[in-house]
């Protein structure tokens, strides 16, 4: 039989993470171990848990050489953008020297380095981007990203990035929101909501991410990668999209735009992803967003059950 590879995945407790286990965990040709910041939060999955705080320089150093791992997945970060901008230093330990405390311990074995980065590097003046195209972050949260992404590419080590578009999904354990859920539980208790339309996403489903996280590290795959939805959407265009599948009232959605909100750190205005890349070079596919929505209804409906 021939020897697994070991694959060391940071961020396991968040959305992402628990996607990433669900689909690699007892997989044949690979040994998981997950890892977060203090106790696990897996449930009753029978996955090796290890508690490893990121942004002690030592204890990543002493995790990963004990370790090895042939691949590092790094989707541990600190994401809430409103929070990342009121708490500078903490997101910038998070984000950046995390990052650069597991890149320094790696360089013994020299994994495959597969870091999950983010379309809020970008400006927001162009609708739909390559993977090519220059960053230019409109707030803390995106600037740190890409001071991480910049010290990836540097580190000499094999590397790659998947670049993603507002996750969303659902997870034992989790109670985060996302416009899924709150479009739906808004119009189910007669809510009137206001949503924007002048900001552009591919939005994507947690499953389609880690989907691509887990076909860069099958295939060895190196360089940046665009892994996100395939349907250009404004949030409006989705709450919408969202109250028809569930035959919810359209009438409580009242379409605004992004100058009657007020919030701490700026958003780009249109971060679309083109996504031939990983189509061409990975095989990914992602779901549409109405055949993610269908997913996400067979969940919940599991979850209450």
């Amino acid at each position: 039989m021939k020897n697994k590879k070991r694959i060391f995945l940071t961020g396991a407790n968040g959305l992402l993470g628990q996607k990433l286990i669900d689909l690699l965990d007892n997989h044949q040709d690979y040994e998981l171990i997950a890892s977060g910041r203090g106790a696990s939060r897996l449930g009753d999955r029978a996955v090796r848990y290890v508690s490893c705080d990121l942004e002690d320089k030592e204890t990543v150093t002493k995790t990963l050489e004990e370790i090895r791992p042939d691949i590092i997945i790094h989707g541990a970060a600190m994401t809430h953008v409103d929070i990342c901008e009121q708490n500078q230093e903490a997101c910038y330990s998070a984000n950046v020297l995390a990052t650069k405390y597991l890149l320094d311990a790696s360089q013994s074995f020299s994994p495959h380095f597969i870091f999950v980065s983010t379309d809020f590097i970008f400006s927001g003046e162009k609708e739909l981007l390559t993977e090519e195209e220059e960053a230019a972050p409109v707030n803390y949260y995106g600037q740190t990203k890409l001071e991480a992404e910049e010290l990836v590419k540097k580190s000499g080590l094999k590397w790659a990035i998947a670049r993603t578009v507002l996750v969303f999904g659902i997870s034992p354990g989790l109670s985060r929101s996302n416009i899924v859920l709150w479009v739906k539980e808004s119009l189910e208790q007669g809510k009137t909501i206001q949503v924007v339309n002048d900001q552009f996403r591919t939005p994507t489903l947690a499953e389609d991410l880690a989907m691509g996280c887990f076909l860069i590290a099958q295939k060895g795959a190196e360089g940046v990668f665009n892994i996100s939805g395939s349907d250009l959407l404004t949030p409006y265009q989705m709450a919408l999209e969202v109250a028809d599948y569930f035959d919810l009232d359209q009438s409580l959605i009242q379409e605004t735009d992004s100058t009657k909100f007020t919030q701490p750190a700026k958003r780009p205005l249109k971060t679309g992803f083109i996504i031939k890349k990983a189509q061409k070079e990975l095989g990914y596919e992602p779901k549409t967003f109405r055949a993610a929505i269908g997913i996400l209804a067979k969940q919940i409906i599991l979850a209450r059950s």
